[in-house]
């Protein structure tokens, strides 16, 4: 019998093929890590729940996209039903960090009217030494974009919790203050049988852009 949950979030991650979107997932809702991987073929799906705050449980469904350009049509598809997006690429790969404002583009247009929150990740931190792209770089790319930066290692399991804790927090702080509600037809947001009434917090502490981070002690 599934844990009761009051909300249940549909996130998709989102990057070019290798950047290690589908050890993030294995990392996060398997507590596992492999250095071989075989490429995702169209879209996977994982699933796990957070405690955001005490009473409220979210259930996270996530969804692994292909990057291959010959799944794209596959993985379109996906991009309305989702309410949250990594935008995943590699710290090693110059041209993977590149691309991530074409998927923000390609993606933001395809949902609209809607919109989707993101977090901006630079993934395989532990190859610090082959790095080829700074955290200057990256922190400017996510204030250009409006969104946060967490750099992570599915490897050494570096921020890879912190990361998808914070988009879920995003996402519910919004939903407190009405910016997101549940849609008929739409499944980026469901709410459970025991759903808690959100109201508008008072005195919440903002959040900073930029997380702080741990390091990587593998």
């Amino acid at each position: 019998m599934d844990i009761l949950w009051q909300y249940q979030f549909r996130i998709i991650l989102l990057g070019d093929s290798t950047v290690g979107k589908s050890s993030l997932l294995k990392r996060f809702t398997d507590g596992i890590y492999s250095d071989v991987a075989d490429p995702t073929v169209g879209v996977d799906f994982y699933a796990r729940s957070l405690d955001i705050e005490p009473g409220v449980k979210i259930k996270l469904q996530l969804w692994d996209t292909a990057g291959q350009e010959r799944f794209r049509s596959i993985t379109t598809s996906y991009y309305r039903n989702s309410v949250g997006g990594l935008l995943v690429f590699d710290l090693t790969n110059r041209k993977t960090f590149d691309h991530v404002r074409e998927w923000h583009k390609e993606v933001s247009e395809h949902i609209l009217p809607h919109h989707m929150v993101y977090i901006l990740i630079g993934h395989k931190s532990d190859l610090n030494k082959d790095r080829k792209v700074t955290r200057d770089e990256a922190e400017q790319l996510a204030a250009d974009l409006g969104i946060r930066y967490v750099e992570t290692s599915a490897k050494c399991n570096s921020n890879v919790d912190r990361a998808f804790e914070l988009l879920t927090r995003d996402i519910y702080e919004l939903m407190k203050m009405g910016e997101i509600v549940t849609r008929d037809g739409w499944d980026g947001v469901k709410s459970g049988l025991t759903a808690k009434v959100l109201y508008p917090a008072d005195d919440e502490e903002e959040l900073t852009t930029t997380s702080a981070e741990k390091g990587c002690h593998c």
